[in-house]
């Protein structure tokens, strides 16, 4: 029986998930029988959307492939959970490579009982495959967002035990299924989700975890450019509906937003959360 989903959702970057699914089913086949995939595409009508409901034809192992294009958000990947069959889900961006044999050992961490429902992550890789960071500092903000990259040296040795961390890039993230918090379903474009749900995990008595060997290597370069939209308007509602959910003070993102977007934009999003 399957014991992980691993869903991602995917905006025209036909190329990204397929080496992405691609490097899963061959790189992980030690646990291929254990898995389910979830493909949202989030833009299916386009030349690349239209290429990915192809591709998953192609998929041999349990798969469910869900269009939606009545938005794009955040909050979508929430949506992975409830298609979830399975009692724990891994969530990655559609541009990510998983170190080989680090599926076994999260499967092995789960069924041993040692996640106690907290939310689990693992060590960015650089392009270098070398340098790593383990968490967001969130102490910090850098190119208006919650957090800069960090590293702590625990998580050099990828046989490390487990430690907790403030927070993480949510390129990869995991968790039972039956224990996820959810993002703010208001949430609509792109940003304010990391340093909120790791909070949110707080606040219900739960940890955020490095487990060392859960490398991911993300592809960050985008030479033909982004095919959606963000905006800093959007990131800006993210983060004040975020903090207001999670007891934060609103007016810390004011004052880092106020002279990256509009007065008007700003009393709007105010008067929208009734502040």
């Amino acid at each position: 029986m399957e014991k992980l989903t691993i869903g991602t959702c995917v905006y025209d970057d036909y190329e990204g998930l397929y080496f992405t699914i691609q490097s899963l089913r061959l790189h992980h086949k030690e646990v291929l029988d254990r898995l389910e995939f979830v493909i949202i595409n989030n833009n299916p009508k386009s030349p690349q959307g239209k290429e990915i409901r192809k591709f998953v034809e192609w998929i041999k192992e349990p798969v469910t492939y869900v269009e939606f294009d009545a938005y794009s958000a955040t909050s979508l990947r929430n949506k992975i959970f409830g298609l979830a069959n399975t009692e724990y889900v891994l969530v990655l961006d559609c541009h990510v490579l998983l170190d080989p044999g680090s599926l076994e050992k999260l499967l092995e961490f789960y069924d041993t009982g040692r996640d106690h429902r907290n939310l689990l992550q693992g060590p960015l890789i650089y392009d270098d495959m070398k340098n790593i960071s383990t968490h967001f500092d969130l102490n910090k903000w850098g190119g208006d967002m919650w957090g800069v990259w960090a590293t702590d040296k625990r998580g050099k040795d990828i046989s490390a035990k487990p430690f907790e961390i403030p927070a993480q890039g949510l390129g990869v993230f995991t968790c039972r299924t039956d224990s996820w918090l959810g993002f703010n379903k208001k949430f609509r474009g792109f940003g304010g989700e990391e340093g909120y749900i790791h909070e949110k995990y707080r606040i219900a008595g739960r940890k955020t975890v490095c487990l060392p060997f859960l490398r991911w290597l993300h592809r960050f370069g985008r030479p033909l450019g982004v095919p959606f939209n963000p905006t800093k308007e959007d990131r800006f509602r993210n983060y004040m509906i975020g903090f207001q959910e999670i007891g934060k003070d609103t007016n810390e993102i004011i004052d880092r937003f106020k002279d990256k977007i509009s007065k008007t934009y700003i009393q709007t999003v105010k008067d929208e959360l009734g502040l």
